[in-house]
Order: C-alpha cells, then structure tokens, then sequence
C-alpha cells in the first residue's frame, strides 16, 4: 500500500509537469508566420529554448522554406538547453543572474532593434525568464543586479513584489524588448509561473506595459529592508528607469497569450486522482506563505479530513517562500515538505509531495538539484534515525540532507517548463 500510494504521488507530479509541457501546449497558439518578412523567435525561461524547439519543428514541418527567413536566439536556465537549429540556445544563471545572461539579452535587444514592419517576432517565455534576461539599467553593473537578486530570495518577498523591483532597473524588462522590436508585430506566448498569472510579472514582462512604478519597487525595498547597492538605490530614484506602461504606442502591433498556467497542471492532477478514486480539494494556485508553516497546515488539514472518514487528494499550487535564516540546502518544497512530514508523523493515512514543476527547488541552482521531496507517516521518524533532526534542519533551512538521508527527495531533472510549484497530500482513511 505504502508504495502504491508513494507511486500514485509521484504520477500526480507527473501529471502536473505533462500539462505545461511545451509539446503540449505551444503548438495549437502558433500564429502564421510573416508573408514576406522573417520570423525572429525570442525563447526565455527554464522552458524558454523547449518552446522555440517545438515552435520551430512546428514552422519547419509546414513549410521547409522558411528555414531562410528564421533567426533569434533563446536563453535558458543552465541544463535546460535544447537543439534549436537554426537557431542558437544560450545557458544563463538562475536564480543569480550572470554574464552568460548579459550577453544573451544584449543579443536578443540587437536583433529585436533590428527588426522591421514586415518581420514577426514571436516570444516565448516561461518561469526563469526574469533571471536569465538580465541587461542592467544605465549606472548599473552586474555586481549590482546579483546583490539585488540575493537579496530580495533571503528577504521573503514574494514573487511579484521581486519582479517589480527587477523591472525597474532593466533595459530589457517592463516592456522594453517591445519598444526595442517597434514596429515589428510582437507575439508573445507565456507559460505562466506567478500567481494570478499577471503578464507583468511573467518573465518581468518584457514585451508588455507595466501598471507598477519605481515608487512600488521602492516601497518593496522598505517593506523588507533591504540592503542594496548605492547604485540601485541611485537607479530607482531616476525617472529614466520608469518602466513602459499602457497606452504607450509601441504595444499598438502586440499580442500576448498565456497558454498554461498551474491551474492547468493542478487540474490535470485532479483528473488523475479522481481515476485513482480520491476526491480533489483544490486549495488553488494562489497558495503563498512561509513554505514551513504552510506544511504544517495542511498536515494539520490532512489529519481532520482522515478523522472525518475522507479519502481526499489535497491539491495546491502557488510559490510558497522561505525567509532564509541559516546556511543549508532546500528550496521551498523541501521546506514544506518537511514542515508536513513533522505535521503527519505517525499517522499511516496520509503521505504527501511537494515539488517544483520545473524540476529543481532551490539548492546551489544546479540542473541536478532536486525539484521537492515526498513524505509519509514514517519521514520524520527515520530522519531521526539517520541523525537528522526536522526541528533543528529547518532552523538551518537544511531540508535537503533530511530527505537526502533518507531517500525521499524527488529528482526528475530539467522539466523544461514552469508552471510554479505543486503540492499535493493524499488522505486514505482505510491505509
């Protein structure tokens, strides 16, 4: 039963990663390519170069001729790279932005200021685009943007409170790659990895106006104190960095589509479980809070829904945060993860997984890092076994070693997607 109920967790995962893939979801949203001019495909994000990969086979397949009148240029997450012939595919930091991002996104701004009226430039982002599309603000160094990146992962915020910030002090950000392809037609298809799915906080919106300002970047800065470069702080003080906003006539020849969402993926792993003959509670896509406690409130959840007699599937999505305090290894599923596994010890009715759908949770920012981790009744107890207390592992924000002692962390590699995190806790009463 236990290894039944271990696999079927797994499936949910799976399930959830199928529906946001871009095999699945690309290829139905692909507009025509130009009559006469080219077809300049821009690819950003953990499934950003998939996306191109899948839209170029797409083309191709239809019309082999094009192939003289295609160019562009991906940027990926580091792992996460895919042939995109013709094309190049460029690996980049993420969560830290770096050079290789630099450079990539000084490429795409070239090609997007180069582009005419007959050409179409098609965007494909997804999750990870904001770090990997990284072209400081005037006065702003490299340095500058990774000490702002650190310190907006260790203070909490959440995601769209981060990408406000990084919108205002970028040359590629907040719509300025639509103002670098003016007049080009722009189509931008998004897998989306935020909460309410807002396009301005997709990828930090590179091809969209802005509603936020620098005053609500600064304001983010004050709410979690933090400790930046004079530089920046220099930066969004300066008007010029003000991000492009609605109206401005250089949206006049855009579109912008979001073709997933983690509602889709949570919905997929709904349908799975209810085949499995577990009744979904969805929780919805919007799940925010400190990943530990959150944990531990659906452990606290799962356990009046066993005592009530309920075979349910507890099922949610939404970036949960970790206010980073010591000096180990786990992104927020893990964290979760093991704030659940305290949460349902000793109870054999209930097992649960956390997990990122693009495949890795924090950690060095490997492709290999783990995407979250899976647990039952028995977690905690053979952690303590191994020598690894829950209690004092999640005051070092070290989930990692727990699960790792005990071989409960979920590894399925690059996902080459992004549809935010999954969670989901499995309720039978009869186990």
């Amino acid at each position: 039963m236990a290894d039944a109920r271990r696999a079927l967790a797994l499936a949910l995962f799976e399930a959830a990663v199928a529906a946001a893939s871009a095999a699945h979801c690309v290829p139905d949203h692909l507009p025509p390519p130009p009559a006469k001019g080219r077809l300049i495909l821009f690819g950003a994000g953990k499934g950003g170069a998939e996306m191109v990969r899948v839209a170029i086979r797409h083309y191709l397949a239809a019309d082999p001729e094009l192939r003289s009148r295609l160019g562009g240029v991906a940027v990926t997450r580091y792992g996460y790279g895919v042939d995109i012939d013709p094309l190049a595919c460029r690996e980049a930091g993420h969560p830290l932005p770096d050079q290789a991002g630099v450079n990539a996104s000084g490429e795409m701004l070239a090609l997007a200021r180069a582009a005419t009226e007959d050409d179409l430039v098609l965007v494909l982002l997804s999750g990870g685009a904001s770090a990997n599309l990284t072209f400081p603000a005037p006065g702003l160094t490299l340095a500058d943007k990774q000490a702002v990146s650190r310190a907006l992962l260790r203070s909490g915020a959440e995601i769209n409170e981060v990408n406000t910030v990084r919108r205002h002090l970028s040359q590629i950000k907040g719509g300025k790659l639509a103002a670098a392809a003016f007049p080009a037609s722009v189509v931008t298809l998004a897998i989306s990895d935020v909460p309410g799915d807002a396009p301005a906080a997709i990828g930090s919106g590179p091809t969209v106006p802005d509603p936020s300002t620098l005053a609500d970047a600064l304001a983010v800065v004050e709410r979690h104190k933090l400790v930046l470069p004079e530089a920046v702080m220099v930066a969004l003080h300066d008007p010029a960095n003000e991000t492009l906003k609605p109206g401005d006539p250089v949206f006049a020849n855009t579109t912008y589509k979001i073709i997933a969402t983690a509602r889709d993926s949570l919905a997929a792993a709904a349908r799975h479980a209810a085949d499995a003959g577990y009744e979904p509670i969805m929780l919805g896509d919007r799940v925010t809070g400190e990943a530990r406690e959150l944990g531990a409130e659906h452990g606290r959840m799962a356990r009046e829904l066993a005592a009530a007699g309920r075979r349910v599937a507890i099922i949610s999505g939404g970036e949960c945060t970790v206010t980073v305090v010591g000096s180990g290894k786990g992104g927020p599923n893990q964290e979760y993860a093991l704030g659940l596994a305290v949460a349902i010890e000793g109870d054999r009715r209930i097992v649960g997984i956390a997990g990122d759908t693009d495949g890795t949770d924090g950690g060095a920012g490997l492709a290999s890092d783990p995407a979250g981790a899976y647990v039952d009744a028995t977690s905690a107890t053979r952690a303590r076994a191994a020598g690894r207390d829950p209690a004092a592992h999640l005051a070092n924000n070290d989930s990692t070693a727990v699960f790792d002692a005990i071989g409960d962390l979920v590894s399925p590699g690059p996902t080459r997607t992004n549809v935010s995190d999954f969670r989901a806790v499995l309720v039978d009463p009869a186990a």
